[in-house]
This record gives C-alpha cells, structure tokens and sequence, in this order.
C-alpha cells in the first residue's frame, strides 16, 4: 500500500511552520490516541500514521529530505520507529498534551534549563567539490560555555540554590475545578534553581560569545539548498540545558562549462561545419580529465554523446551518473569572398536553391496549396 502524503496526513501546507505542524498533530494525536479509542484498530492505524508523519516533518533534516525525495529519501520511509516513544520529539509533545490533565510531565520528568538555539551557516562549494565531496573547516561566531562557573551561572565558589517555591521541580501546581494542573515556575523560570551570586564573567548566563572551528565533511553528490545537521553544535543551553544543532546549507557555484540535472553532467560543446560534415576526433572536457570522442560524418547540431560515469554521483553512494556532450554547429558569420563562392558551388552542386526568399510569399502559398 502507498504511503500518504506527510503534509495531507496531519491536513497542513507544505509551507507549515513548526508551531502548526505541531498543533495540527496534537488535535489529531488526541483524537486518535489507543486510549481514547481501546479496541480500534483503525484508529490505531491513523494515530501510528500521524505519529510517523510528525516524526519526519517535525525533524529539520528529514524534513529537507523528504521535501527533496518524498518517502525515498528517507532511507525506509520514514522516521517513526513503533517500539514507543522514548528519546523521540513524542515525549516532549506528549507531556504537553497529557501533562495538564493528568498534574504533570508526561514520565513524571521536569524541565530543567533551556535548550539553546539552532544555527544556521551558509557555505559555498565549487561544482567540483559537490560531485567529488569535501573536507573542510568554518570558524561559526556562537556563544560557549562560560569557562569561569563552567556553565552554572554562578559566581566562582558559589553554587545555584534550589527553588524553595518549587522544591527544584521546576512547576508549580495550580487546582482548577475537578482538573490539578501544573504551570513553570514564576520564581526560577522553570529552572529549578536560583542564583543568588551570578558569574561576573557571563552574567548568570552561562555562556559567552566566542567562535568555534568545526570540521566539516561535505558528502559527493549535494546539490544546492542541501542541508547538513551538526548535532549539538549549535549554541549552548542556558542553565545547564542541552545545545541547539548547527545546521550547515550548501550553495553550489555555478561551472562556466558544466551544468547539472540530477546525477548527469551536460556539457554543450561547438563543432565547425566541416567538422559535422566530413566528422572528426574531437576532444571534450569532464570534470577529472579530457577526453576524445569521435564526431560521425554527417552530424546534426544538438547530437548528443554519451560519457558513461563521468556525471554526479548520488548521496546514498550508488553508481555516478553520465556526462553528456551536446554538439552544436556553428554557422560561419563572417566569409571571405573563395568561402562564399565555394559555399554556392557546394549548394549548386546539391541541387540546393541558395535564394530561398526570392519568391514571394504568395508565390509559396499558391505551390503549396494549388
């Protein structure tokens, strides 16, 4: 059976943002939930479909992908595993759907710290370097931890506190009707922690500016838009909270000889008159070597040659693609006075009418239609 389209799975555009990919999941995932629905097997089957779906478009990188490749390109069709929820964005999402009604985070688990923000560096490649791949360095400007209170926030010698309001759980509980309901705590933010003596270095924050070389291998085959996740490289979490990911975009230059569709390489090459004529050796570039191919006598402009191999691999490794040779012939623009005479004679010759446009156009008309 085919897969669904993700996006027509949770009823979103394509172009949906993060917060309504993830709303429109949750109205959905309540309504289909096992638990609502005990014995329904095809409410079972929409809400694991909904869950794969919000696996994939919720996760930047499969997202891209399967933007790019569809199901194909996410090496299985998709990235839901059915073993449960654990390590997945489902434990974050779920806490928030079930944490309210049920007086706390879903797991019993609390928030501690915030998550630092992603990156995003944009880097250019040569055309070369997308079809053989690429090993590089990038210095990115981000925060790090701040080395003085080793990221606490705290005065050197002094350490956080525990939240007395929250005893360290980070919420509060509120009773509202027949419902216990939690909310962040206003004392630490949620933290768990307060501090009383912040470093004087990064401010209670934890982090400083600064910049970090990070290694880079870039993969044969990218094309333009290709996006890499660095996980955890992306800045520092805030109270000991976990970094954000560094996401690195590709732009591929453009190559004055090469052009690229998919795996394939077309190059346009110009051939004389006499060279398409009479044929001949002619000799090509690829993007590693040069090579001779031989032009058949009689050739018509946009006559293609095929190089097998000489093109673009793909990303998952398999085979390269082939380089093709688009043959153009040039017209003479500017003839001598031999050229042009032997340029009639060769017309004659054939019996050709060098002189088309001398009849008139009524003339045409009355030969073609009596």
């Amino acid at each position: 059976m085919e897969k669904r389209d993700y996006y027509e799975v949770l009823g979103v555009h394509r172009n949906a943002g993060e917060t309504e990919i993830k709303k429109a999941y949750r109205k959905l995932a309540i309504k289909y939930h096992p638990d609502k629905n005990p014995g329904d097997k095809e409410a079972e089957e929409t809400f694991k479909e909904l869950s794969e779906a919000y696996s994939v478009l919720s996760d930047r990188q499969q997202r891209a992908n399967y933007d790019q490749y569809g199901h194909a390109g996410l090496g299985g069709g998709g990235g839901f595993s059915s073993g449960g929820f654990g390590g997945s964005p489902f434990e974050d999402l779920f806490g928030d759907i079930f944490g309210d009604l049920f007086g706390g985070r879903a797991g019993g688990r609390t928030s501690r710290g915030q998550r630092g923000d992603d990156l995003r560096y944009n880097l250019g490649i040569k055309f070369e370097d997308a079809a053989f791949g690429l090993e590089t360095k990038v210095q990115i400007p981000r925060y790090q931890t701040c080395e003085p209170c080793d990221g606490s926030g705290a005065k050197p010698g002094t350490s956080p506190r525990t939240c007395e309001v929250c005893r360290g759980a980070g919420q509060v509980r509120y009773q509202q009707g027949y419902f216990s309901l939690t909310r962040p705590c206003p004392e630490c933010n949620g933290v768990g922690q307060v501090i009383d003596q912040p470093c004087p270095d990064c401010g209670g924050q934890g982090r400083v500016k600064g910049k970090k070389n990070i290694s880079l291998k870039i993969p044969a085959g990218v094309e333009s838009g290709s996006r890499l996740k660095l996980t955890g490289e992306g800045e520092p979490g805030l109270q000991g909270g976990p970094p954000g990911d560094l996401y690195v975009v590709i732009n591929v230059q453009e190559h004055p000889l090469f052009r690229r569709e998919g795996q394939e390489i077309i190059c346009e090459i110009p051939i004389s008159f006499p060279q398409a004529a009479l044929g001949c050796d002619l000799e090509v570039p690829t993007l590693e070597e040069k090579m001779t191919i031989k032009v058949p006598a009689g050739t018509q402009s946009g006559k293609v040659v095929q190089l097998p191999g000489k093109g673009f691999p793909s990303l998952q490794g398999y085979a390269r693609g082939d380089q093709l040779v688009v043959l153009r012939v040039e017209t003479p623009t500017k003839l001598t006075g031999r050229q042009k005479e032997l340029l009639e004679e060769f017309a004659l010759e054939g019996g050709e009418d060098i002189h088309p446009m001398g009849k008139t156009f009524f003339d045409k008309v009355k030969e073609l239609f009596g």
